[in-house]
């Protein structure tokens, strides 16, 4: 059990989880209405998202070329750490709307915190852990200032905001979050 809590303590999860946790109750605090939720999916995208990007921190160790010369196997612990960030950050915004209005469906949740951590570890194998935050960034950026889904384009480009149902919504989470934590686990952070 020691090397979990050095694994935990050198992916900074501590910090990462308190980060997700006060941004979360945050974003609730400031939702809240009158019990009847506002329907809008901006607020929980941005809750997901700010959970994601805290959580991305972790996808860098503190010694890259450490990591790479353990006599451990990282492929099953990279990927292992990208489904826990994805469940944690999903479970706390669904635990935290079961104490008023809820903001979003379980489906929309679990859809849009694997979408955007498979973005955040690609980011990591992309450019490394300090900038694998930068992904669920810009995806959030542009789901937020693109025009109104009309088209099966601009529904992928606008995942993180359509209903659960979407097909095409669906599909962009799932092949973002299979392609993120498949080159994550395989590559790992680059340097």
């Amino acid at each position: 059990m020691r090397w979990l809590t050095l694994y935990a303590r050198s992916r900074q999860v501590p910090a990462s989880l308190a980060a997700v946790l006060i941004g979360t109750l945050a974003v609730w605090s400031l939702a809240r209405d009158d019990g009847t939720g506002s329907g809008d999916p901006r607020q929980p995208v941005l809750v997901l998202a700010t959970g994601v990007m805290a959580a991305s921190i972790g996808l860098g160790g503190q010694d890259l070329a450490l990591d790479r010369t353990a006599a451990i196997r990282w492929m099953p612990r990279r990927a292992a750490h990208v489904l826990l960030g994805a469940t944690v950050v999903g479970s706390v915004m669904l635990a935290v709307q079961t104490m008023g209005a809820p903001l979003a469906t379980t489906a929309f949740v679990v859809r849009d915190s694997a979408g955007l951590t498979g973005l955040a570890a690609l980011g990591a194998a992309l450019w490394g852990g300090r900038y694998a935050w930068s992904l669920p960034f810009a995806s959030l950026s542009l789901a937020f200032f693109a025009p109104p889904p009309a088209s099966t384009p601009m529904r992928v480009a606008g995942w993180m905001l359509t209903p659960p149902g979407t097909a095409a919504s669906t599909w962009t989470a799932v092949v973002l979050a299979v392609t993120g934590t498949a080159a994550y686990a395989v590559a790992g952070p680059r340097r």
